[in-house]
């Protein structure tokens, strides 16, 4: 017993700092990706090729590429192009690019949800395109668009796992240090585990509850 009290006494803050780093690149791609996720949806209603063919070749690699080849790209690629960053930026940064592709899509959505009608009484309004978008299509779409960006996130959340290919001690990264010295791989593996569905089941609860009361609404 007290052999176990001690194993856990030195393994538990180890993992917990980790899982903290994880929930800190998840909060710092969502800070970033989502609002660039806007901008990215909002330049694709552009009617000017030369500006809608970069922003949607962005998106398509950003979906395209798994995560795992975009944290490979930035951690050892753009080294060879005189970039370097740390482990902690470059994951923010994949990670982030992953979040503005994906989030854009979903913005769009949102904002195409919006209906016609609205739109139409804008013009009877004479409200130019930007008031237009301003006043009415995002204050509807945004909302709209909620549920599906807290499911993201959640998704990304479980994505920063794999943060560990590119050295950043996250928590897999010392469940795997903590498993090879100790050879105590079940344990420790159920206790990540653990850790991401206390975070990942409750807000799973809360999307579906937003998604049902957004449907009576809209």
């Amino acid at each position: 017993m007290n052999e176990t009290f001690a194993f856990w006494q030195q393994t538990l803050p180890s993992l917990l700092d980790g899982f903290y780093l994880s929930l800190q690149v998840t909060g710092a791609s969502l800070l970033l990706g989502i609002p660039l996720g806007l901008l990215l949806a909002l330049g694709l209603r552009s009617r000017q090729l030369l500006l809608r063919a970069p922003l949607l070749a962005l998106i398509e690699v950003g979906r395209g590429a798994s995560v795992i080849v975009l944290l490979q790209f930035v951690y050892f690629g753009m080294p060879t192009a005189g970039f370097t960053f740390s482990a902690f930026v470059s994951v923010t940064i994949a990670f982030t690019w992953c979040t503005a592709a994906y989030t854009s899509e979903i913005l769009r959505a949102g904002m195409e949800a919006v209906p016609q009608g609205q739109r139409e009484a804008a013009q009877a309004l004479r409200l130019n395109g930007l008031d237009t978008l301003r006043l009415i299509i995002l204050p509807q779409g945004l909302p709209i668009s909620i549920p599906a960006l807290l499911g993201f996130a959640i998704l990304m959340l479980q994505a920063s796992s794999l943060a560990f290919v590119v050295a950043l001690p996250e928590v897999m990264s010392k469940a795997q240090l903590v498993g090879s010295n100790t050879f105590q791989y079940m344990p420790i593996f159920i206790l990540v585990a653990l850790m991401f569905a206390a975070i990942c089941i409750p807000a799973t609860v809360v999307v579906g509850h937003l998604e049902r009361r957004l449907s009576r609404h809209f």
